[in-house]
């Protein structure tokens, strides 16, 4: 077969060896369980996914390549005997989180340009995704799970730690792609949880945190003040115990948490 050619405004770089996927198949666990994957492209995750027992639900904005893949897919020749997989042609932006069936697993080859994106939506759905696992650049692997004080800490950082457990699973040279990036990739898996506030205390509280690292190098007395007024800046972080001469990046979820509870208490709002 004559596979399609890839197409770089799409960010298509295909995995070329399966065994590269194991450290992000077995944080999945996927035996028995329905996994949507996202960018199946060449389908080298796929072909491991169904060979560990997932019912896998494929979803490719390529149509080239979806042609390609599907009746691989749906005949069974990915691995006999496991149930078969099926495939969608779509933009995973435009996937209805709030509609998956549960429990569904959620992985995938994520290019750069959405990577984050489809990564805030997901975790917005906890009753549904209990885990998923992404391969990424590696540098938006490790701003997915920084700390505080750590280089690529910053609010993405901040409200992924309130929706889940993330770590970084394991490494991929740029080499082990076609064509192969400028830079190296990393698995990323998530375990899923509640938040910790309401929904519209989680709506407050991804604006106090994105209002604070705008302006990453102003204290939290300037960053915050530009938003709420200098005086009520200063009396929420009083309230809450954090120096007004602290900057973002030095802010734990904890910290976080505890400053929109005064800024809430405060103003009521």
């Amino acid at each position: 077969m004559i596979e399609p050619r890839l197409k770089k405004p799409l960010g298509q770089h295909h995995l070329v060896d399966p065994r590269i996927c194991g450290p992000l198949v077995a944080y999945l666990r996927p035996s028995g369980e329905r996994v949507l994957e996202i960018g199946p492209g060449g389908g080298v995750l796929t072909r491991e996914l169904a060979r560990w027992g997932a019912r896998v639900w494929a979803w490719e904005l390529d149509p080239e390549w979806a042609f390609a893949l599907r009746s691989e897919l749906t005949d069974g020749r990915v691995a006999p005997g496991v149930p078969r997989s099926s495939l969608v042609v779509g933009d995973a932006l435009e996937i209805a989180w709030e509609r998956l069936p549960a429990p569904t697993l959620v992985t995938g080859n994520l290019p750069y340009n959405v990577a984050t994106a489809l990564v805030d939506r997901l975790l917005r759905h906890p009753d549904r995704i209990p885990r998923a696992a992404f391969l990424v650049q590696k540098e938006v692997a490790e701003r997915l799970v920084a700390g505080p004080g750590e280089a690529g800490y910053g609010a993405l950082s901040v409200l992924v730690r309130a929706r889940a457990d993330a770590r970084i699973l394991g490494r991929v040279k740029a080499g082990s792609f076609r064509p192969p990036p400028k830079v190296d990739g990393a698995f990323v898996g998530f375990e899923l949880r509640a938040p910790p506030l309401s929904a519209a205390g989680m709506a407050a509280l991804e604006a106090t945190v994105h209002l604070a690292f705008g302006q990453r190098r102003k204290t939290l007395r300037n960053s915050l003040g530009a938003g709420w007024g200098r005086e009520p800046a200063e009396r929420a972080l009083a309230a809450a115990a954090i120096a007004p001469g602290a900057r973002a990046q030095e802010l734990s979820l904890a910290d976080f948490l505890r400053l929109e509870r005064a800024r809430h208490a405060a103003t009521g709002s």
